[in-house]
C-alpha cells in the first residue's frame, strides 16, 4: 500500500484547484516558443521592453552607498511616493504609513490573505475570477466563495452576492478593471456594494473587508472611466502591481494600501507587516524599490492598446464572435462557438494561435485573448479565427 506524500493538506487543495490551468500552460509550452506563434495566451511581453523601464534600472542598480543592498521592507521613500501618487490618482488622502511595498499583486494579495483571514473564514469573488485567488485563498485556509457576475454587461450581480455573504464571509475581492472579462465596475455598483458590506458587516457584528484588486487600473480604455472601490467603503485594501502598465511582469512591483478612512488602521499596519515578515520577507528588492517614483512616469502605449483592442474586437465580431468591447485590462471574453472551450483552442493551437479556455476560468464555453501579442501575431491570428469559426 502507498502512503499518501506527506504534504500539507492545504497546499494538497490548493494544487487541486490549478489542475486544469497547468495542464492547459503544459499541453502548449513547446507551441508558445516556436517562432511562428501567435501567443495570446498570457499577459507576457512579445516585444522588447520599454526603454525607460531598462534605463531606470540599471540607473538605481549603482550603489549609493554601503547600504544600497542591504535587507529592505518598505522604504519610506517608496511609500512616499505612492502616497503622493494615489492622492492625485485617487483623490484621496493616502498615508505613506499606510502603503506596503509588495512583490507585485500577487504578494500584496497573499499579504493581505494572511493579515486578515483565519482558518474557516469564507471569501467571496466574481466568477469569472483570476485563476489564482483560489489556490491563495486555500493556502491561507480560507473558503472562496464564487459569484456568477452578470450575464449581458460582465457588472457584479449584487442580488448573488447578497446571497452568498454570511456570517462566516470575511473578505469580498473586487478586481476592476476585470480580468478576464475587461469589465470596470461603474461608481453606482461600487456605491451600492459599499452598502451592501456595511449592511451585512452591522448585521453580522464584524467588518467586512473590501480587497479591491486594480492591477489593471493604469490599463483603461478612452471611453471608460475608473472608480477605485476603495473611495466607497472604509474596511478596505487596495492592491496594485506595476508589472501591467509596465508590461514586465517578470520584475516584481506591486504595494497594498490601506483605506485612509479604515477604523483601528494602527493594528491593521501592524498586522501587514507582521505577515510581510511571517510569509517570507514579502518585500520587493532594493533596486525595484528605488525605482518605484520614475516608475510611475512609464507605460506602454494605451493608444496601440486601444487600437489593437478595436480591431480584434471589429474582427472577431464580423467573423461571428460574441464578445463585449472590455473597458480596460489587456484581454478579450469571447464567447468560443464551440461550447467545448478546450477542443475550440486546441483547434486554434493546432494553427499556430494560442489563447486561454474559459474552462482555467471555471465558466466553460468561452476563451480569452491577450493583446500583449504583437501587432503581427495579431494580425496572423485573423484569418485563424475566422477559418476555424467555420469548421
Amino acid at each position: 500500500m502507498t502512503e499518501p506524500a506527506p504534504v500539507s493538506d492545504r497546499i494538497r487543495r490548493a494544487a487541486g484547484s490549478m489542475t486544469t490551468l497547468l495542464r492547459h500552460l503544459g499541453a502548449w509550452d513547446d507551441a508558445r516558443t516556436a517562432p511562428d506563434a501567435c501567443d495570446l495566451m498570457l499577459g507576457n511581453p512579445q516585444e522588447m521592453p520599454l526603454p525607460g523601464l531598462v534605463e531606470t534600472i540599471r540607473r538605481h542598480a549603482v550603489p549609493e552607498h554601503k547600504d544600497w543592498f542591504a535587507y529592505k521592507r518598505s522604504e519610506p521613500q517608496p511609500r512616499a511616493a505612492v502616497a503622493q501618487e494615489l492622492r492625485e490618482w485617487r483623490d484621496l488622502p493616502f498615508r505613506p504609513e499606510d502603503v506596503f511595498l509588495t512583490t507585485g499583486a500577487f504578494g500584496a494579495l497573499a499579504v493581505l490573505f494572511q493579515a486578515l483571514l483565519d482558518p474557516g473564514d469564507e471569501v467571496a469573488y466574481s466568477l469569472p475570477p483570476w485563476f489564482l485567488y483560489e489556490p491563495m485563498l486555500i493556502a491561507a485556509g480560507a473558503r472562496p466563495v464564487k459569484v456568477r457576475v452578470r450575464e449581458d454587461d460582465n457588472d457584479l450581480d449584487l442580488d448573488a452576492l447578497t446571497a452568498a455573504i454570511g456570517p462566516a464571509t470575511r473578505a469580498v475581492i473586487v478586481n476592476t478593471p476585470s480580468n478576464p472579462t475587461g469589465r470596470v465596475h461603474p461608481p453606482g455598483t461600487l456605491a451600492a456594494l459599499a452598502s451592501l458590506l456595511t449592511e451585512k458587516s452591522r448585521r453580522f457584528g464584524r467588518p467586512i473587508w473590501l480587497i479591491s484588486d486594480e492591477s489593471y487600473s493604469r490599463l483603461v480604455y478612452s471611453d471608460a472611466e475608473f472608480h477605485s472601490p476603495v473611495g466607497y467603503y472604509p474596511y478596505s485594501a487596495l492592491v496594485y502591481t506595476y508589472g501591467k502598465v509596465l508590461l514586465a511582469p517578470g520584475q516584481r512591483i506591486g504595494y497594498l494600501a490601506l483605506s485612509p478612512s479604515l477604523p483601528g488602521v494602527a493594528a491593521v499596519r501592524e498586522a501587514v507587516e507582521a505577515a510581510q515578515i511571517a510569509a517570507g520577507w514579502v518585500f520587493p528588492n532594493a533596486i525595484m524599490q528605488y525605482a518605484v517614483a520614475d516608475l510611475a512616469h512609464l507605460s506602454i502605449d494605451l493608444a496601440e492598446l486601444e487600437r489593437k483592442r478595436d480591431l480584434m474586437v471589429r474582427e472577431l465580431r464580423a467573423a461571428g464572435y460574441q464578445l463585449r468591447a472590455p473597458e480596460g485590462t489587456f484581454y478579450l471574453w469571447v464567447r468560443s462557438p464551440d461550447p467545448d472551450d478546450e477542443a475550440f483552442c486546441r483547434r486554434l493551437a493546432e494553427r499556430g494561435v494560442l489563447v486561454m479556455p474559459g474552462s482555467v476560468f471555471e465558466v466553460p464555453g468561452h476563451f480569452r485573448i491577450s493583446l500583449t501579442g504583437s501587432r503581427d501575431m495579431l494580425e496572423r491570428a485573423r484569418p485563424v479565427f475566422r477559418t476555424v469559426i467555420d469548421q
